[in-house]
């Protein structure tokens, strides 16, 4: 890349990245979900947990409140953070607003290359996102530093890593589906759809084990399910290996089973790290097709220009 289509790319970015920030209206659309998920915790859910959590336990087996409330802060916030990396990288999309509002018309009448306005809209999701996605992750840390710390810092670098996998994952969703919406109707029912369905079908909101065998081999199929059990993993590893200290053996694994740390596909149990392949491949598969499909819409463009030209 030439200086000069870096300098262009560079300000396209950051002029993205500053249009996010500014509109305090998108800003909180794109963190709905995320909050739902803290008043459901706050309201209904934390309780829900809790009382599983200690049914699970065998008679004459306790444990401390420390324990307990590490373990339903870290599966919240394994939700929040699975579910905010995708639903923000939609609502951070200023590819969609642009073309809503036209604005795009006029990056496209210059002389940038499409393929730069397009890289840049990427870049410019991508690190909103994870700017979103960190700022949670602070978060949750102070949140168990308050109430119960086991979390190593192993598991931070794999939750750090877990969150540019996603992001990325959600980034190139988001990128791919913003090709084909340029309507506010559109918009409003991806934004929607996302923001209600994929809490639910990634297991988010309520743990895979609770669904039915059907509704599981469905949600086996979703890569995003895979981000989803990462984070349970790594957030509630440390928590569960102080569980593991007191209590029996088989009482953890079913707890893992019962709160989506482990997972099983078709009766067989997913290795971590055919997760993260899971993960990886799905990221090379959706950024194939992206490239493929703006390349098609640059070239529909360009016969169009010398259409009228002629």
């Amino acid at each position: 890349m030439k200086f000069g289509q870096f300098n262009q790319l560079f300000h396209l970015t950051k002029r993205n990245i500053k249009l996010y920030f500014k509109d305090k209206l998108t800003f909180f659309l794109s963190l709905i979900t995320p909050l739902i998920l803290v008043v459901l915790f706050l309201t209904f859910l934390k309780s829900v947990y809790e009382d599983s959590l200690l049914m699970s336990l065998p008679e004459g087996f306790t444990i401390s409140d420390n324990i307990l409330n590490a373990f339903t802060g870290s599966w919240l916030f394994s939700s929040i953070m699975a579910v905010s990396c995708v639903t923000v990288a939609f609502c951070s999309n200023m590819m969609i607003t642009d073309k809503i509002s036209k604005s795009a018309n006029d990056f496209y009448v210059s002389p940038i290359k499409r393929s730069t306005v397009s890289t840049s809209y990427f870049i410019s999701n991508f690190i909103t996102t994870l700017i979103v996605c960190f700022v949670v992750l602070i978060v949750s840390l102070i949140y168990l530093a308050i109430v119960g710390w086991y979390i190593t810092f192993v598991d931070i670098i794999m939750i750090i890593f877990n969150i540019i996998l996603c992001v990325l994952f959600g980034t190139l969703l988001s990128s791919f589906v913003g090709l084909f919406v340029s309507s506010q109707g559109g918009l409003s029912a991806i934004s929607t759809l996302v923001s209600s369905m994929y809490g639910f079908i990634c297991g988010a909101y309520m743990p895979i084990a609770s669904f039915g065998e059907g509704m599981k081999a469905f949600v086996g199929f979703i890569p995003g399910t895979y981000g989803t059990i990462l984070f349970r993993q790594f957030y509630m590893n440390g928590v569960l290996n102080e569980m593991a200290k007191t209590l029996p053996i088989e009482v953890i694994e079913s707890i893992k089973t019962g709160f989506d740390y482990n997972f099983s596909f078709f009766n067989n149990q997913v290795e971590t790290w055919v997760m993260f392949f899971i993960l990886g491949l799905t990221i090379v598969a959706i950024f194939t097709l992206f490239v493929v499909f703006s390349n098609l819409q640059n070239k529909k463009h360009l016969t169009k220009k010398v259409k009228i030209k002629n």
